[in-house]
């Protein structure tokens, strides 16, 4: 899973740092830098659009744009680079002038891959004097508006990758509609206490154990499914939504021994009870990463059918 963003405003009181890792390959992140296509689509703090003028990647090349607040404001940006190591490093400065922002400042975005499509990105941003620091966090919310934007920058990236991957590997989908004659209750509990989980989770012939189940959203799980042929299926994830007893969503990645990502998508189960009886459905999306991945997604309907079977049998039994 990637990490949130860090914020950092202590190493240097003239600086600006923000460091998050993206699950999405260094080229990719860097690349969403480099054409005004990609920037449209996630340069600013939450709530902001931007027009391009001119852009010009290149050093000395320089990138005019404007920045459209959700108040209406606009505000007036040039960007000229001065250094540009693909995929590794951009080092800009922002300067400001009659024409632009009253703003001036120094930047460095270096690009770390950390191998299986996960990659560190740091922007450093540096102010002529600590005073000037705190005025532009102050008129203009320049630190959590880096926070924002590399979180943008993130969803973009992120759902690039799961494009490009679902073209080339594939995707599945399973949607299950179950009637369970038992409280609803009792059927959120089989979703959510760990103990309950490992009795149902997973195909016929498997059993399942639980080392890690964090229940709040944020928090991790993990599941390891235990095949009749010997070999361990891990699984982790986080979860997205938890609404007690109604509905319960996290993100899932299937991955191997050397956790190497396998699949990726997210689940989402939602139940209703009425007359003492629970209708639980489920929706379950995977994107293939591996080029086992086909296969994989080929048994996740049957996998699922004898999960909620076996889930079935657990909650009749009360």
């Amino acid at each position: 899973m990637a990490e949130k963003n860090s914020l950092d405003l202590e190493k240097d009181p003239r600086s600006i740092i923000g460091t998050r890792v993206f699950r999405a390959p260094r080229d990719l992140v860097f690349a969403a830098f480099t054409d005004p296509k990609h920037l449209a689509q996630w340069w600013g703090p939450d709530g902001f659009t931007i027009t391009t003028h001119s852009f010009d990647f290149r050093p000395g090349g320089v990138w005019r744009f404007v920045m459209h607040g959700p108040d209406g404001r606009d505000y007036q940006n040039r960007v000229t680079y001065d250094e540009i190591v693909p995929p590794e490093r951009i080092v800009y400065h922002h300067g400001g002038g009659e024409d632009v922002e009253p703003v001036q400042f120094n930047t460095t975005v270096t690009f770390e891959d950390l191998g299986n499509g996960q990659t560190r990105l740091t922007w450093h941003g540096t102010f002529p004097s600590a005073q000037e620091r705190a005025r532009v966090i102050k008129e203009y919310g320049a630190d959590k508006g880096l926070v924002q934007t590399m979180a943008r920058l993130a969803e973009h990236v992120e759902a690039l990758t799961r494009k490009i991957a679902a073209n080339k590997f594939g995707e599945g989908t399973v949607e299950i509609v179950r009637v369970f004659d038992a409280p609803r209750a009792l059927v959120w509990q089989a979703w959510t206490d760990p103990k309950m989980m490992a009795q149902w989770f997973g195909p016929r012939g498997f059993t399942s154990s639980v080392p890690e189940w964090d229940l709040r959203v944020g928090g991790a799980l993990r599941i390891v499914m235990h095949g009749p042929d010997g070999n361990d299926y891990p699984m982790k994830g986080t979860f997205r939504e938890i609404v007690t007893p109604e509905r319960l969503a996290y993100s899932f990645i299937a991955v191997d021994q050397d956790g190497n990502h396998l699949l990726e998508g997210e689940t989402t189960v939602t139940l209703a009870e009425h007359a003492g009886k629970t209708t639980m459905t489920l929706k379950s999306h995977a994107v293939g990463h591996v080029p086992i991945a086909p296969q994989m997604l080929a048994g996740m309907n049957a996998g699922w059918n004898q999960s909620i079977d076996k889930l079935g049998e657990l909650v009749a039994r009360g």
